[in-house]
């Protein structure tokens, strides 16, 4: 026996702010009952339809809503899929400080399927990524790598790499660094092993 539409209503609403909602998170209820509901909660302004079966609840300002970030968005959808996921290109970019521009298009790689996402006015393209850019023990280098990577080794500057250096000395797991260096592409281990003492 199913239960019943109010019980999922109040499931939704009395959820945290910023929850990510994806039509197919409630198999206990009949799915025209799902869509029905989150298509009501989104009339209502409870919720907002943010890509095709994805939800979120957001914190409200008198402004209007504020929605999660597009990493937020992201890491919902990677935990749904039971996927890691790493900001590339740009994304990483910006994820280092080494790019203050907002983008309209984030890159990820992950595990998981690859896909395209409009949320919003945005483009996110999740890009299947090879196990070599997940073998990393520290987020910090892994990111690190996809952004020289995307900045090219001609083109990496010295203001760039003191930010890079700023990160690398906060790094708490010394170890970690030390071994992930050792299987960074070349020219990046170059750059970052004199930056490890």
């Amino acid at each position: 026996m199913r239960m019943n539409e109010q019980t999922l209503r109040q499931q939704i609403l009395s959820s945290e702010n910023d929850t990510i909602f994806f039509r197919n998170d409630f198999p206990q209820y009949h799915p025209e009952s799902v869509g029905r509901i989150l298509t009501d909660l989104t009339e209502k302004g409870e919720l907002v339809r943010i890509s095709s079966g994805i939800y979120v609840k957001p914190r409200m300002s008198r402004f209007g809503p504020i929605m999660p970030s597009i990493e937020h968005i992201v890491k919902a959808i990677s935990i749904r899929d039971k996927a890691q996921i790493l900001p590339s290109g740009e994304t990483a970019l910006n994820a280092l400080g080494l790019s203050t521009q907002v983008p309209m298009s984030y890159s990820f790689l992950t595990t998981g399927s690859a896909r395209k996402l409009a949320i919003g006015k945005r483009q996110v393209t999740l890009k299947r990524g090879v196990p070599r850019n997940f073998a990393y023990k520290t987020q910090l280098i892994a990111l690190i790598v996809q952004a020289l990577r995307c900045l090219g080794e001609p083109n990496v500057s010295p203001k760039e790499l003191e930010q890079i250096q700023r990160l690398v000395i906060k790094e708490s797991d010394r170890q970690a660094l030390i071994c992930d260096v050792q299987i960074m592409p070349g020219w990046m281990k170059r750059i970052i092993k004199p930056m490890i003492k």
